[in-house]
């Protein structure tokens, strides 16, 4: 059979299958999730549920999916540019985090800026959690590794996040894509060959935990 995922059966193979029963949960769909979800709707996952709450503005033009629809939630925007996704528009709060379900899902992807809200989910969802760190300022994609929050350098959210999570008494492991390229501006500056390459690299990564895992949900 000939169709869109026929690239992804031949190099999956036989655990294809666990791509298309998974359940994935992520949260932010910007400059990193937006391309992120990309990879991994082409890729064959089809039950992805996408929470953020921001809308498009020009701004958002030189590194996010779907931004040509400025004042437009980007939940709702993406959900019509890959059929099947499902989408939750909330601004996500600790509180919110605290009470939200994530047991039905085998993968949290994390690709959010709130500090409060990312140490929230490590400490609820650290089990099965993929946490992006700093990807602005910065223009070398090669530099991107993937390891333990413990083993970063060189990021300031990263160092921000260890921070927090040391005053949480929070010592679990859990894996993040970041960055030790030292900051190449001032302020927010961006460029998509890094903020994508970043959702490229957690999809990598979740796709391989996913082929990795026994049973699935």
């Amino acid at each position: 059979m000939t169709d869109r995922y026929t690239r992804s059966r031949i190099l999956f193979g036989e655990n294809f299958q666990k791509l298309q029963k998974a359940k994935i949960l992520l949260l932010g769909v910007g400059g990193v999730g937006g391309h992120c979800l990309d990879a991994l709707y082409r890729s064959g996952v089809l039950d992805i549920t996408i929470i953020d709450h921001d809308v498009y503005d020009v701004t958002n033009q030189n590194r996010q999916i779907g931004s040509e629809a400025e004042g437009i939630s980007k939940v709702e925007r993406l959900s019509q540019l890959y059929k099947g996704v499902k989408p939750i528009s909330i601004k996500l709060t600790p509180e919110y985090i605290e009470t939200f379900d994530f047991e039905p899902y085998d993968l949290v992807l994390d690709a959010i800026d709130d500090l409060p809200c990312k140490v929230a989910l490590a400490k609820k969802t650290y089990k099965k959690l993929i946490s992006s760190m700093g990807s602005a300022k910065k223009l070398d994609p090669t530099k991107i590794e993937i390891t333990s929050i413990w083993k970063t350098y060189n990021d300031g959210l990263a160092k921000k996040f260890r921070a927090e999570l040391k005053k949480a008494k929070f010592d679990k492991k859990f894996d993040v894509i970041f960055s030790d390229e030292l900051p190449n501006c001032e302020g927010l500056g961006s460029f998509v060959g890094v903020t994508g390459s970043f959702g490229f690299a957690m999809a990598s990564l979740a796709i391989k935990k996913l082929l990795d895992t026994p049973t699935l949900h």
